[in-house]
């Protein structure tokens, strides 16, 4: 990994108009949260479990960050044409993929473990957490290295990476996977799930996932090793293609 592209990409997504809307949508489970302590508190652990941490935070705001930060963290200077001096440096390929992976993987994992462990903790006060903190933090934090690869791979194959995102997050993993139990082994939303269910001691009439925590790792591991690899791949390929 080349520690300048790495420092030069995280400081560009940080100091993006973008990075302070994911800051407040990463609020939104506290927000939420407070909310809930502030009401009639009933099934705290269902409530967090389902609506707060399945429903919000891994179905809407993990994904959607993800996609913000791992397709910015390539995909705007192949837009705007200035990737071209980068692969004109003697840096190997992998090291500008894994650079820039690394910084939007550090974004991401910021602001994900952040919202999920603080408002989990928020909306389970006063109840037997079982376990519910740590196991969604981890698995958050793992499938959070997932979506950004992937997003990340989408940058440099399409122009089109956020909308093709978008259609991952909502059509194949918020339709396909409710309709077509099957498709649970092709969804990054469905291995977090899996490896938050296998951790947590909730009672499964609570919570349960589709896919346990022995297929969701090496799953996501695959998943992330691969969109690495072929963005890498990729990358290579384009630099041929701006030089002819």
């Amino acid at each position: 990994m080349n520690r300048v592209v790495f420092t030069l990409t995280l400081r560009e997504l940080a100091s993006q108009r973008r990075s302070l809307l994911l800051a407040l949508l990463a609020a939104v489970p506290v927000f939420l949260a407070v909310i809930y302590q502030l009401g009639g508190r009933t099934d705290q652990q269902d409530w967090v479990a389902n609506t707060l941490l399945k429903a919000v935070v891994v179905t809407l705001v993990l994904p959607l960050t993800c996609l913000v930060l791992g397709t910015s963290a390539l995909g705007s200077e192949i837009e705007d044409g200035t990737v071209v001096y980068l692969l004109t440096k003697p840096i190997s390929r992998m090291s500008i993929v894994t650079a820039k992976f690394a910084a939007a993987a550090l974004a991401s994992l910021t602001l994900m473990v952040v919202t999920t462990a603080v408002s989990s903790a928020i909306g389970i006060a006063g109840a037997p957490s079982q376990g519910l903190i740590p196991a969604f933090t981890l698995a958050v934090a793992l499938a959070a290295l997932g979506y950004t690869a992937l997003f990340l791979l989408l940058s440099i194959v399409t122009s089109r990476a956020l909308l093709v995102g978008l259609g991952y997050v909502f059509v194949w993993e918020g339709l396909l996977t409710n309709l077509f139990r099957a498709t649970a082994y092709l969804s990054i939303r469905e291995y977090c799930l899996g490896i938050a269910g296998s951790i947590t001691a909730v009672s499964p009439g609570i919570f349960s996932s589709e896919i346990g925590a022995a297929a969701a790792v090496p799953l996501l591991a695959i998943v992330t090793v691969g969109a690495l690899y072929l963005a890498t791949r990729r990358l290579e390929a384009l630099e041929l293609s701006e030089s002819e």
